[in-house]
Order: structure tokens, then C-alpha cells, then sequence
């Protein structure tokens, strides 16, 4: 680790080393090496006089890249393609003369970052299941304890902490659905020329177009792609980079949105993130048990959503076939993007493993607010005692008032219970009132739907998945 230098959070701290493989130099170089060698066997094998000597070279040198070559040749020519065609060829004395041949600086760049983007998105993928199974255990494991719900951060009618966390799967599975719709749709650019038109392999097939339309899907073919975009510029349309990024950026709104879930149940001490034996909450409150993880969770996808414009952006102001404004700006966008998610992913999977619910706490909040929420039920009640709708709903508005007087100004317990029991409107005695004091009763069918959830939504999805499940995810802080 460098101390005397700026080094990214993103890799220092949030994201996993698989991930920065994915976009490290060596990932980059030799995705270079593979799409020459993949050049130069299409071109062999179309006709061009290329021997198979010339490839078994590239193909010996496609891994141990030289980068003090290539490096030194970027500091005289000011170009870093041209400096690797150099250092390759210094390696292939055989070959040098037919790497890169017909070629322009973004057969290797583009089709890279797509190839990059590509197993990019395969990881966030992996994890974003497992990040499904995580919740859909834990749904099925709460699906019918009672919680109040909250509508406007205000007690409402209740749930349970199973249907809860049903609500947050659903939007990880919609990111799911997303992401491998673009997944699936991806392609390669191919080898199309400085302008999109393919006229240096003219040139070089002497106008043969058939042969030149095989260039293409051959390429493909080596580097594991269905296709390449049928037209382009020089480069493939930054649009590409918008649809990736936007794909992050909605990860990044379903964390933030249960991680915020989190942290206020944490503050209601009903739900608690997990907290390691000697991790420390305050430098100064020793008590302070902070749901630090899930507030990371909130300021990674904070980063995300808001990085997602960068490629937008750049899509939009291309001017033509190709100008280099986007070029830095992706160095910076793409790659931190998907480092971002994937410590956003690792987060989540670690937090909702190890979440923590506190049934007897959950209970007595519940309770607090019950006798509120049943008092349709005390109506009808009464009702069928003997008693007129439209009285009773006005003596249980003024009585509701009453309580929550007592509640609220003079911090004592609801005592709405007593104050109907005493009313000879509802000819009810506290003990039958109490008997409607069952929680379950007012969750509607919050047991049901998170089961019908888990088994007719998000199992077979797993099952569709199940050679990625299995993940643990290791924070470093």
C-alpha cells in the first residue's frame, strides 16, 4: 500500500479482489493480446498470407506481457496501442509485421472494455443472487412474525418482518431481470476501421465483400460473443456504456432503499445489522451500536446513482464517428461503477446474513399502537352487541383522541382499551376487548403472500441459479 500517494477507497477498502482483477492492467493487456490473435487467425483463415507459425508466436507470448517495453515506447510515441503493438512485436519477431494488420487503436480499446464490462457484470450478477437467497431466507424464516407497518414513518396497519423484506427482494430481482436483458443483448464492436466502414480490410481483400462480411462474426466467435453490432463509428455507440451503468445505478437505489429500511428499524431497536464482538459503535459513546455498514451501504449507492450520469452524458455529446472526450472520463466512470456495486454487494450479503430481529421489542411497539388499529374490529363488535354504527365510530374517534392525549402529552401508556371498556356505548368488558389483541389478526395475508413470494417467484429463479449460490462475503472494514 503506497503512503505517500492518493490510492482509491474502491479498491483500498469496498471492492473485492475478483473485481479488481476485472479491470486491473493485466486483464487489459492480455484481452489485447487475444483480440490480435484473434484477428490474425480470422484474416489467416480468410486468405490472407499468414502463416501458422506467426500465430503459434502470438500464442506464446499472449500472457507474459512486457510492460517496461511498452511503457518506454509510450514515452517516445505518445500512443498506448501502438506502444503495445511495439512491445508485442519485440516479443514476435515473426509476427510483428501482421499484428494489429487492417486495424484501428479501438478493435483492441472498445472491444476490451465491452469483453471487460461483460465479465463485469457476470460478477454483480453472481453476487446479486446470492443477495436474493440471503433475503428470501430470511423472509420465510420472519414471514409471519407481526410488525407494525409504516406509512409516512407513521404506525400503520400491520405486517411482518417476513413481508417486509419480500419488498426488498423484489427490487433486487427487477435488477436482476435488467441486468441480464442487457447481458444477453451485449455485443462485441468488431473490426470495423477508423470511421466505422470497414475500408481498410477492403483494401486488403481486394474489395471481396462477401469475405469481408465474415470478418466480423468470426471475431465473435474466438472471443466467446454471439455478434458484433452490425453498424458503429469507430467506436461501438456509447450508449453501450449508458444501458451498463444505468444496470449499477439501479443495484445501487434497491441497496440504498433497504439499507435505510434498516437503519431506521435499528433505530427502533427493532432490527439489528450485525455487530462484531470488539467492533467499536463511537470514539466517544462506548454504548453506540451504529449500523455503520448499512449507512455504507447508503453512501456507495449514493456514488452509483449519480455516476450513472457520466456515461449518459458522454453519449450524448459524441460528435460523429468518434471523438476522444470520452476517454478519460470512462477510465473513471466504468471501472468505479462496477468497483462501487460490487462492495455495495458484498455489504448486502453480509448485512442481511447476519441480521439480528428482536421479536419481544418488535411485540412491544406493536401493542403500544394496537388498540388503535383494532378498533374497527372493537366497532363491529359492538355491533353485533347491540350498539349503532354511527355513534360508536364517534364515541371510538373522541375515546382514540383521548388516548392519544394520554400517550403523547402525558407519556403514559395507551389506555384506550380501558377508556371503550368503560363506555356503556359498547357494552364490551376489558377482558373480551384484550381478547382481539392479537396481533396476527390485523396482518392481513402477510404470511401468504411471502410465501407464495419465495416459492412462486424467487425459487425458481435460484433454481435457474443455483451453480452461483454459495457466496460469503468477506468487508474489509
Amino acid at each position: 500500500m503506497s503512503t505517500d500517494r492518493y490510492t482509491s477507497p474502491l479498491s483500498e477498502r469496498y471492492a473485492s479482489r475478483e473485481m479488481q482483477y476485472i479491470f486491473s492492467q493485466d486483464m487489459k493487456f492480455r484481452t489485447w493480446r487475444k483480440l490480435w490473435i484473434a484477428l490474425a487467425e480470422t484474416e489467416k483463415e480468410l486468405g490472407l498470407h499468414i502463416t501458422q507459425e506467426q500465430i503459434d508466436e502470438m500464442k506464446a507470448h499472449a500472457e507474459d506481457i512486457n510492460y517496461d517495453v511498452a511503457k518506454a515506447r509510450e514515452k517516445e510515441v505518445r500512443h498506448d496501442v501502438m506502444s503495445h503493438v511495439y512491445a508485442y512485436g519485440v516479443q514476435c519477431p515473426k509476427a510483428k509485421g501482421i499484428i494489429h494488420l487492417g486495424a484501428t487503436s479501438c478493435y483492441v480499446g472498445d472491444n476490451t472494455d465491452i469483453i471487460i464490462m461483460v465479465e463485469a457484470l457476470k460478477l454483480v450478477q453472481k453476487k446479486l443472487v446470492n443477495v436474493v437467497a440471503e433475503l428470501s431466507r430470511f423472509a420465510d424464516k420472519y414471514k409471519d412474525q407481526p410488525t407494525l407497518a409504516f406509512t409516512h414513518f407513521q404506525p400503520a396497519q400491520p405486517t411482518t418482518v417476513g413481508k417486509r423484506a419480500t419488498l426488498w427482494c423484489q427490487e433486487f430481482l427487477m435488477d436482476l431481470e435488467d441486468l441480464e436483458y442487457v447481458l444477453g443483448t451485449i455485443k462485441l464492436l468488431g473490426s470495423k476501421g477508423t470511421t466505422g466502414t470497414q475500408a481498410s480490410f477492403l483494401e486488403l481483400f481486394d474489395g471481396d465483400q462477401e469475405t469481408i462480411d465474415k470478418i466480423d462474426p468470426m471475431i465473435a466467435q474466438k472471443m466467446g460473443f454471439k455478434a458484433c453490432y452490425p453498424v458503429s463509428g469507430q467506436t461501438y455507440s456509447r450508449k453501450v456504456d449508458t444501458r451498463v451503468a444505468n444496470i449499477l445505478a439501479g443495484i445501487a437505489a434497491s441497496a440504498h432503499k433497504m439499507s435505510n429500511d434498516i437503519r431506521l428499524l435499528q433505530h427502533l431497536k427493532e432490527v439489528e445489522e450485525p455487530f462484531e464482538k470488539s467492533q467499536i459503535g463511537s470514539s466517544a459513546m462506548a454504548y453506540k451500536r451504529n449500523p455503520m455498514r448499512s449507512e455504507r451501504i447508503a453512501s456507495l449507492s449514493r456514488y452509483v446513482m449519480i455516476d450513472a450520469l457520466n456515461p449518459a452524458i458522454t453519449s450524448a455529446t459524441q460528435w460523429f464517428e468518434r471523438t476522444l472526450d470520452d476517454s478519460a472520463n470512462k477510465r473513471l466512470s466504468i471501472p468505479e461503477g462496477f468497483l462501487a456495486i460490487d462492495g455495495i454487494l458484498d455489504l448486502c450479503l453480509n448485512v442481511v446474513d447476519g441480521l439480528v430481529v428482536y421479536p419481544k421489542v418488535i411485540e412491544k411497539h406493536m401493542m403500544a399502537e394496537l388498540p388503535f388499529m383494532a378498533t374497527e374490529n372493537i366497532m363491529m363488535d359492538a355491533v353485533k352487541a347491540g350498539g349503532d354504527r354511527q355513534e360508536l365510530h364517534e364515541r371510538i374517534r373522541e375515546l382514540s383522541m383521548e388516548a392519544g392525549k394520554t400517550v403523547k402529552v402525558e407519556g403514559k401508556d395507551n389506555n384506550l382499551l380501558e377508556l371503550i371498556a368503560a363506555d356503556p356505548a359498547f357494552n364490551l368488558t376489558l377482558e373480551e376487548l384484550q381478547k382481539t389483541m392479537d396481533p396476527k389478526k390485523y396482518v392481513g395475508r402477510a404470511k401468504e403472500q411471502t410465501e407464495s413470494f419465495v416459492a412462486k417467484v424467487v425459487t425458481p429463479v435460484l433454481d435457474a441459479h443455483k451453480e452461483m449460490l454459495g457466496m460469503h462475503a468477506e468487508i474489509n472494514v
